[in-house]
């Protein structure tokens, strides 16, 4: 394993990024959590959805993936009861990372070079200190990633960009895998992923019908089927969702 050494952590060169094998299962997206938490010498993490985004009163922070180290004095209850609301309320207008530091001073967590592209939190509320990456991926929903630390650490922008960067991937990897266990039984032929992989492509339907020796009739039956197989209001969503689901590239 190769890392680049800098203040406060390590940008990690692992195989646990390399290549793009499909992610088809929760513990496929555990080991990326782990290589991150080690990246920032964190003492665990912690991935949140959130959830009742279409109701503002009662939105909240759920756990898909926690791995809260016992060594903190207090764990993901705590974190969500002292900084959920400020969470919740960040995410609406702002993709920046989030950092706090504990209530003992000799305990903190700053990104000096970094200072206008992160939020700092004032009040100190916990044992610990932390970053916590927001994640904003539109209708396939929203989240936070959380690493608490300790003692003192100064994280550098470029480390900073670099894990933010993957908690995205990551985040995409769990609402998607949850899309799976929600997407209906009935799985897409192959004549209908066939369609769909070409109107992804921006073939309209006459195309799509020569490049497949089938008629336009035909090809508009497959794509509508996919559609509601797919559970989308339109063919545009149904192509974005079978993205999503590793049907289409």
């Amino acid at each position: 394993m190769a890392t680049t050494t800098r203040p406060g952590g390590n940008i990690l060169e692992d195989a646990t990024w390399s290549g793009q094998r499909p992610v088809t299962s929760r513990s496929d997206i555990f080991p990326k959590l782990v290589s991150l938490q080690r990246s920032l010498n964190a003492r665990g993490f912690a991935a949140f959805r959130v959830a009742g985004a279409s109701l503002p009163h009662k939105r909240r922070l759920d756990p898909e993936f926690e791995n809260w180290s016992s060594g903190l004095s207090s764990g993901r209850e705590a974190f969500i009861g002292a900084y959920g609301d400020a969470l919740l309320a960040h995410i609406e207008t702002s993709t920046l990372p989030v950092l706090w530091s504990a209530e003992e001073k000799t305990s903190f967590l700053d990104a000096s070079d970094f200072t206008p592209f992160a939020v700092q939190l004032q009040e100190r509320l916990l044992p610990y200190s932390g970053i916590a990456f927001p994640v904003r991926l539109g209708a396939v929903g929203n989240g936070y990633v959380v690493f608490p630390t300790i003692g003192g650490a100064d994280l550098p922008g470029e480390l900073i960009l670099a894990v933010h960067s993957r908690c995205y991937k990551v985040m995409t990897d769990i609402l998607s895998l949850d899309e799976r266990r929600a997407a209906p039984s009935e799985t897409l032929s192959e004549r209908e992923i066939a369609c769909l992989q070409l109107a992804g492509d921006g073939r309209i339907s006459e195309e799509i019908a020569e490049r497949l020796g089938l008629s336009v009739h035909t090809v508009n039956a497959y794509l509508g089927s996919a559609t509601i197989k797919l559970d989308s209001v339109n063919r545009i969503q149904a192509i974005a969702k079978a993205i999503r689901l590793g049907y289409i590239t």
